[in-house]
């Protein structure tokens, strides 16, 4: 019998197949058989992760060897997949939700010329290779390639309208940023090297290797690794790159910036969950960073007017509530979250760009209004997306951020509190963004008024199919007060993620806190549609302009960072270099010439000089060799 997850090389080799023959080739493929090969690849990596999904549910994992791609003396690191429950899961968000987008965006890009239009594809197929090959990775180092490779595509997404300055500088600033979170991943790998000579998962998660860490190499790792993961996964202080980020095409953000690439630090720390188990003070961090991470970037969104920055700080927050869950030690339910998120949120990004599509370009809200009634498929679906980031039952978001906030409860009721209270922004400025955008009176130009129409077939189907997602998605994670072994996903994880500690909270008390949760969110809601229903543009005053200027942090990131480095580089360059660097370079040429001229006075071709001289140094040698020399 052939073992299906033999062939699980094929899930990345689609794509990387798919990259090189659009990039070689976009210069004479036709723009729609581009689009077919993009979409028709990742399509191919979708049905065999299926297939592998489906075998590793039947209790089947694999370790696939292929060489060793680094032998140094007893380092051994080779280059070799890992096929479990966590990757097989994240293989399916992936390549699905990846697909919807890459058929999403063959219509969204269709104004671009042949040649660029290749170039996008290329790059997003090139992208999905480089996140598949951090999920299946068996080791650190392979997970680490993938990783720099999702950050390098990531720049070159951002910036793809290179001919933009302000965009070119947003990927500049993701890939900048990207890279402090990336070195401390690396110091990690480094430091699990010197302790345990592998980087295998398999040997580093071992028991006899966890015995040579002390709790000071644990902490400090896991430290490091959460570092890295702040960076990729736009957390406190490295979260400010993700907003600026939307200067890429829509479907770009809906694919990296927020169902897979952001997610690439949770997987990280859900793949290691055995070493933060053991670090209760890296767990603390992280509990701490992603709660003030979710409740900063939701005051923020309140008051934000772009479509695109409102979702993008929405996407923080959630990766917050991501990490916070990671901190309580809850992994199935952060991952179950990355689940819920990727359907719910590409299909809120898909929907901005049919919003997007329809204005003409506009991405201000306070120009659109009375939306609904032009174009109400997308009304219609971003409206499922909008309540099941609310977490309202029985729509997806409600299962697994009410999994997130359980498990923070049992922890710590305050910081549970602060949770639900995010919770409620996050009703607050979503339905927010749906009331001035769909309802209310058009405030737009005559112009964008004439030009309101639905998206085209090829944009509305992939966002039907991620709102039935987002609908249905979340029950696979039903909690036991529901149906008793109704939370599949926790099991499933568990060949990797040890299960989550009986619940020591009554189902009384649990009924009580998704009633108390969906009241206040039903409340948030309606505060919001009363608020807005009829939105006036006017403009913000008090409090709600530091939240409309994001708290200033951008501005304190340039003042203590930006502003001294490039003073100190003006320095450097003006001074440092233009009369050190520069002055020792040309004094040495100039002190050659100087006593080459010298030198060259001795060639008179006078021979009385030249007799003149050889007297002299006869004399001066007797001297020293007679009277000085001891």
């Amino acid at each position: 019998m052939i073992n299906e997850l033999h062939f699980s090389w094929l899930v990345p080799f689609f794509p990387l197949i798919g990259f090189l023959i659009i990039g070689l080739g976009r210069k004479f493929l036709p723009k729609p058989l581009t689009g077919f090969i993009g979409s028709g690849v990742v399509f191919l990596s979708f049905l065999v992760s299926l297939w592998i999904f489906f075998s590793v549910k039947n209790g089947n994992n694999y370790t696939a060897d292929y060489f060793n791609f680094i032998s140094v003396d007893k380092l051994i690191i080779p280059f070799s997949f890992q096929i479990d429950a966590l990757s097989s899961l994240f293989l399916l968000i992936i390549t699905g939700v990846g697909f919807l987008i890459h058929v999403y965006s063959a219509s969204y890009m269709h104004h671009e010329s042949k040649e660029h239009f290749a170039r996008y594809f290329s790059y997003l197929n090139l992208f999905v290779f480089f996140m598949l090959l951090l999920v299946m990775g068996s080791n650190f180092v392979i997970l680490f390639i993938g990783w720099e490779g999702v950050g390098l595509c990531s720049y070159l997404l951002i910036g793809y309208w290179f001919k933009n300055t302000e965009y070119n500088y947003a990927a500049r600033k993701a890939f900048i940023m990207n890279r402090i979170g990336d070195l401390a991943f690396l110091i990690a790998i480094f430091w699990i090297i010197a302790k345990v000579g592998s980087v295998n998962f398999s040997d580093v998660f071992a028991t006899e290797s966890l015995h040579r860490f002390s709790s000071t190499d644990i902490t400090v790792i896991t430290l490091l690794l959460f570092v890295g993961a702040t960076g990729k996964s736009a957390q406190i202080p490295l979260f400010t790159w993700l907003p600026d980020a939307m200067a890429g095409p829509t479907p770009v953000s809906a694919l990296i910036h927020a169902a897979t690439m952001v997610t690439a630090g949770i997987y990280m720390i859900a793949r290691s969950n055995v070493l933060y188990s053991m670090a209760p003070v890296t767990q603390n961090v992280v509990a701490i960073i992603g709660l003030a991470t979710a409740i900063l970037a939701a005051t923020i969104a309140l008051k934000q007017n772009d479509i695109k920055k409102i979702l993008a700080y929405s996407t923080i927050s959630q990766l917050g509530y991501m990490f916070l869950a990671l901190g309580v030690g809850a992994y199935s339910a952060a991952v179950f979250h990355v689940m819920t998120h990727a359907f719910f949120k590409a299909l809120l990004f898909l929907g901005s760009g049919s919003v997007i599509h329809a204005m003409s370009g506009e991405q201000d809200i306070r120009n659109m209004g009375g939306l609904s009634k032009k174009i109400k498929i997308t009304y219609f679906t971003f409206l499922i997306g909008c309540i099941a980031i609310a977490g309202i039952p029985p729509f997806s978001g409600f299962f697994s951020k009410d999994a997130i906030l359980l498990s923070v409860f049992e922890k710590n009721p305050v910081l549970y509190g602060i949770a639900l209270f995010g919770a409620l922004l996050t009703a607050f400025y979503m339905f927010r963004l749906l009331f001035i955008t769909f309802s209310g009176s058009f405030r737009g130009s005559a112009e964008q008024k004439n030009h309101l129409h639905e998206s085209p077939s090829v944009m509305i189907i992939p966002l039907v199919i991620l709102a039935v997602l987002s609908i249905i998605g979340g029950f696979v994670g039903l909690p036991e007060v529901f149906m008793q072994g109704g939370d599949k996903i926790s099991a499933f994880l568990s060949p990797v993620i040890a299960e989550h500690s009986e619940s020591t909270v009554s189902h009384s008390t649990e009924y009580l806190l998704m009633g108390l949760s969906t009241f206040l969110v039903i409340a948030a809601i309606v505060f919001a549609w009363l608020k807005f229903k009829n939105y006036q543009r006017s403009e913000t005053q008090g409090f709600g302009k530091i939240l409309e200027n994001k708290w200033y942090v951008d501005e304190l990131y340039d003042k203590i960072i930006v502003n001294p480095l490039n003073k100190l580089a003006g320095f450097l360059n003006s001074v440092f270099e233009k009369f050190i660097i520069d002055g020792i370079v040309n004094g040495v040429g100039k002190a050659v010439q100087y006593s080459s001229r010298q030198l060259r006075l001795m060639q008179s071709g006078q021979v009385g000089s030249y007799i003149l001289l050889m007297v002299l140094s006869m004399l001066l040698f007797f001297v020293f060799q007679f009277f000085l020399r001891k």
